[in-house]
């Protein structure tokens, strides 16, 4: 891979990671729900499911989806419900710690085993691969490609549970912790709008 495309690739996986979307609005409303220590494994499944996802997608799963075009948008759709669901959750928790069904933040199984139904990794990982894994030594590109989303995603995922962290201050009124969650919720919904362009013509052919 040449010092050109690294460079391509790195500045892809930066700003994919640092912008909005589910996995950061999340960690947000875990960093100002839990804090930063109980949210990093959280963090760490993020960062090092979506790198396995990425490499499993470029070793073969994505020519799965090429054979049965019909599975991306089915995935897609139970993404978009989950989703949906952990909104509601986030917008019902009234206190500092409430946001899961046992008061607490998500696990590390369950943050990397969330990667492969959200749409936006699923956009980031499989543009990575299409655009920046050049077919000659390809496993190798592919395996370049995902660590070095590991290694941008993990620092920009931090920052945003970080900035969830630094909130905890003003969100001591129950009041205000209530707005937030439901501020988080609603972004988390919002951030499914371009799914549903995108899939729901799909859905309907089939």
């Amino acid at each position: 891979m040449s010092p050109q495309l690294l460079s391509a690739l790195a500045a892809f996986c930066l700003v994919s990671s640092i912008t909005p979307g589910p996995n950061n609005t999340m960690l947000m409303a875990s960093g100002a729900n839990f804090g930063f220590r109980p949210t990093i494994p959280h963090m760490l499944g993020v960062s090092l499911g979506f790198g396995f996802m990425v490499l499993a997608v470029g070793l073969g799963l994505g020519q799965v989806f090429s054979r049965f075009p019909v599975l991306h948008p089915i995935l897609a759709l139970g993404g978009a419900i989950y989703m949906v669901w952990l909104a509601w959750k986030i917008a019902r928790s009234n206190g500092l710690g409430e946001i899961g069904l046992s008061g607490a933040p998500m696990t590390f199984l369950q943050a990397a085993g969330f990667q492969w139904i959200n749409p936006k990794a699923w956009i980031m990982g499989v543009t990575a691969v299409t655009t920046y894994a050049p077919q000659a030594n390809y496993g190798a590109n592919v395996v370049v490609v995902s660590l070095i989303f590991v290694a941008l995603n993990a620092p920009c995922i931090a920052a945003w549970a970080g900035f969830g962290v630094g909130l905890r201050r003003f969100l001591d009124r129950p009041a205000r912790l209530r707005l937030f969650n439901i501020s988080m919720a609603a972004l988390l919904v919002l951030s499914l709008i371009p799914l549903v362009f995108e899939y729901a013509p799909s859905l309907g052919r089939h």
